[in-house]
């Protein structure tokens, strides 16, 4: 890259970075920013409107809308906070609606009790029971947990603060873990890696040979349908999860109607018994 290429895109992560932005957030946009570069060939100053159209156009053929959608957004940023420069309105395809997969309560149990040690059996349960994000478990401190309580202090996207639930029986063994631990609850002094955790995963599917795909955010997932199934206001899951709109928190119901659904179809089948 050219040296004021460089610049802006040093420019461009500070200004994420000051914005409280996610790491993934930072990223991404680095990555739309330099692909907009390398598809261009032009300085900073020179792009114009024309070139971010352009290089949308070719993630059409090949990128889901979603993606396309993430990369707009990035280069709308970009123009208008590092190059100060309008980027015009862009048409983009609507995000497709897909519902996430859930895990039973049966399978999240399979999975609790292949876990190699108590540690990863105690990171599987907490993920399940409070629907954290992993990058939130991993950050997780000590002093974050009222231990009288079972209310925890989470710090989740663009560093904004909510409250989460404890159940009783994970809190004292919590309470037991970390008792020698001063700052984070599930490593010493250095914060563990989310990769290590997603590591759990991967030994653990293929030592049982799940049939389906499971990471740490399907528990999340499964934590917000499970409640939602049991009756459990929408706002409050909403508030739980860390959602800022209603509207993201809203796709557990659909997911509840398909499995409505399903269960239909299989009542209709015992009528041909």
């Amino acid at each position: 890259m050219e040296p004021e290429q460089e610049e802006a895109m040093s420019k461009l992560i500070t200004e994420l970075k000051l914005e409280g932005l996610s790491t993934y957030t930072i990223r991404n946009y680095s990555l739309a920013a330099k692909s907009l570069f390398n598809h261009s060939k032009k300085k900073p100053k020179d792009l114009d409107e024309q070139d971010a159209r352009q290089y949308l156009s070719t993630l059409f053929d090949n990128s889901s809308s979603s993606t396309i959608s993430l990369y707009a957004s990035a280069l709308r940023y970009f123009y208008s906070e590092i190059i100060n420069k309008p980027m015009g309105r862009i048409k983009i395809p609507k995000k497709e609606r897909i519902l996430p997969n859930i895990l039973t309560r049966d399978e999240i149990d399979l999975i609790i009790k292949a876990a190699p040690t108590k540690k990863s059996e105690l990171i599987i349960r907490m993920l399940y029971s409070t629907g954290v994000r992993v990058s939130e478990l991993v950050s997780l401190r000590k002093q974050d947990i009222d231990f009288n309580t079972g209310r925890a202090r989470i710090k989740g996207k663009g560093k904004k603060v909510r409250q989460i639930l404890i159940p009783p029986k994970i809190l004292a063994e919590l309470k037991t873990f970390c008792v020698d631990k001063i700052n984070f609850v599930f490593s010493e002094k250095k914060q563990m890696s989310t990769r290590n955790i997603q590591k759990i995963f991967k030994r653990i599917a293929k030592k049982t040979k799940f049939p389906k795909k499971i990471t740490p955010h399907i528990l999340r997932h499964s934590y917000a349908t499970h409640l939602l199934e049991g009756g459990v206001d929408i706002r409050v899951i909403q508030s739980l999860l860390g959602h800022k709109n209603l509207a993201t928190t809203q796709i557990y119901t659909e997911v509840t109607d398909s499995l409505l659904k399903k269960a239909e179809q299989n009542i209709k089948e015992l009528e041909r018994i």
